[in-house]
């Protein structure tokens, strides 16, 4: 079973639009999916219940932890066994024990961020735990970042999101816009990948690098071994001005 999860503990990077677009993709292309919703907003799931009977079935699962940032054991976070691919819904403030839950069950961890200083710096903090605190160091999962929410590629936020992106030696997948289509998609309980193609081709054009990525065509320009990563990241000069004063 593929898995994939979808993090970053900042709330408002756009998770839920990406994993409920990879979700309808997969199942578009009749493979047997599930999305595990960790978030106790539930995003996800209110997405599956506004989903259309003719399109193709994907499984909800609500794996919300209890307080205390608990992982939950139930059958409400079963999936079915002949799952073919599973999207993970992380929850904002991930940590701890439940970090290092979700990354031992992904295969591939994908990281929005949104292009504003606050939302570059609270990336920087999480990608550190990330490894530090979830085990990323060890784990076999690819990981990889996009850029979401992206309103004008020719600003100095989207500038200072490359630089950032550029300097944590991870592959940089695309940039996803702040367009109105992934919004009518979510009313819909639709990925793009399941709209009108002719009014949704930009959408579709900028997810497929995550799909070939997570396809596995996608080519690691850097050259980073996982065990490396938290040397690069530690030892960086541009780390460290993103870190700003500890």
């Amino acid at each position: 079973m593929l898995t994939i999860l979808v993090i970053n503990s900042k709330g408002g990077s756009g998770k839920t639009t990406l994993t409920t677009n990879l979700a309808s993709y997969y199942a578009s292309k009749k493979m047997r999916t599930a999305i595990m919703d960790y978030d106790p907003q539930g995003s996800s799931l209110h997405w599956l219940q506004a989903r259309p009977m003719t399109q193709h079935s994907i499984h909800g699962a609500n794996a919300a932890p209890a307080k205390g940032n608990v992982v939950l054991h139930s059958k409400q976070g079963w999936v079915p066994l002949d799952t073919e691919v599973q999207i993970l819904d992380a929850p904002a403030g991930a940590s701890g024990l439940l970090l290092k839950e979700l990354v031992r069950k992904a295969n591939f961890i994908v990281i929005p961020v949104a292009p504003s200083p606050i939302d570059i710096r609270a990336t920087a903090d999480f990608i550190k735990d990330l490894f530090l605190v979830g085990g990323a160091h060890t784990s076999k999962a690819k990981i990889a970042v996009v850029a979401n929410r992206v309103r004008m590629r020719s600003s100095n936020n989207y500038a200072a999101l490359e630089r950032f992106l550029t300097s944590l030696k991870l592959p940089f997948l695309t940039s996803i816009s702040d367009s109105d289509n992934y919004l009518h998609a979510v009313e819909q309980g639709l990925g793009v990948f399941e709209m009108d193609e002719s009014t949704t081709a930009s959408e579709r054009q900028e997810l497929m690098p995550i799909v070939k990525w997570l396809e596995g065509q996608f080519p690691n320009r850097f050259g980073i071994r996982a065990e490396d990563k938290i040397a690069s990241l530690e030892s960086s000069k541009k780390w460290a001005a993103y870190r700003g004063p500890s």
